[in-house]
């Protein structure tokens, strides 16, 4: 019903936030409303609010509602003659996630889907490669839309495999499992933005990659400056990281000098990428450019053929 108050107040609030994140001047409308009104999308909210003593009703005073629902309903009461007064309790950043958590869970649960309840973290590699390659291909681009699309899907990535983590039958673990582990990880390699003195001096990105560096030897108890690189990545990048890793290490691990005509492709290549760090140029990133420049010339020789 509407038009029976004078003034109405319009807590906005998400499903996705629980009630005790709600802001003070949202709680004070609420737990002082002579009847709340909630939203049927808001319906889990009604046991806190009643614990809270918010007298929720089918009128009243005071409406919960979502974010969507809001400006029709301001609207509404508007033409009926109330006055309104509208109170925002927004998402809390990253709330959203908690979105794509649910809909895999019901991907993934009896009734759901039957391609994604067949998969596995070996069978999603593929796809998580693909995704990757997506993203860079939309920064490569400079496409935002593209970019949002292809972060989004990456992310779905993340907790599908999450997803699956939580259906072990030896060490489940969950998508919190790894946000924790990350956030810890963060904290603990930045001491320059977390440690007793964070905040008191400039530091040098070179000399917080060294200090990045060295933390995670120490966590990993690795013996060599190039311990962990992932070999299998691709070999412009691996190259590249090899020798950052080495440089950063403060080591002087000469790159074999060679020219156009050495018979040693792989070392020539190694060469190569030398160079491209010494000129701050992304080997990798470099070459994609030249191999799309190398593609559009196809296409115009395929065209005048034609």
């Amino acid at each position: 019903m509407t038009g029976e108050f004078a003034h109405v107040t319009l807590v906005v609030a998400s499903p996705r936030v629980p009630p005790g994140a709600f802001s003070w001047p949202a709680w004070e409308a609420l737990r002082s409303a002579a009847a709340v009104v909630v939203d049927a999308g808001l319906a889990a909210h009604v046991p806190a609010l009643r614990e809270a003593g918010a007298r929720v009703a089918d009128d009243g005073d005071v409406r919960l509602v979502p974010p969507a629902a809001v400006d029709a309903l301001a609207a509404q009461l508007i033409d009926d003659g109330a006055e309104v007064t509208v109170i925002a309790s927004a998402d809390l950043p990253g709330a959203h996630v908690l979105d794509l958590v649910a809909l895999m869970d019901r991907l993934r649960s009896p009734g759901g889907c039957p391609w994604d309840a067949e998969q596995t973290h070996q069978s999603l590699v593929q796809y998580l490669l693909e995704e990757a390659y997506e993203v860079v291909e939309a920064i490569e681009d400079d496409d935002r839309d593209a970019l949002v699309e292809e972060v989004g899907d990456l992310l779905l990535q993340a907790v599908f495999h999450a997803r699956l983590g939580e259906e072990r039958d030896d060490a489940p673990w969950s998508i919190d499992d790894a946000a924790d582990g990350i956030v810890t990880k963060l904290v603990r390699r930045h001491p320059h933005v977390f440690g007793p003195e964070a905040g008191t001096a400039d530091v040098a990105a070179s000399h917080t990659e060294k200090t990045w560096d060295a933390v995670k030897r120490a966590e990993k108890g690795r013996a060599s400056a190039v311990d962990g690189v992932p070999m299998a990545q691709p070999a412009l990048s691996l190259a590249a990281k090899l020798l950052g890793r080495a440089e950063r290490a403060g080591l002087d691990v000469p790159v074999a000098a060679v020219d156009a005509d050495d018979p040693d492709v792989g070392e020539l290549l190694l060469a190569v990428v030398a160079r491209a760090r010494r000129e701050g140029v992304d080997a990798e990133g470099a070459l994609r450019t030249a191999a799309r420049r190398y593609a559009d010339r196809v296409r115009t020789v395929e065209g005048s053929a034609g």
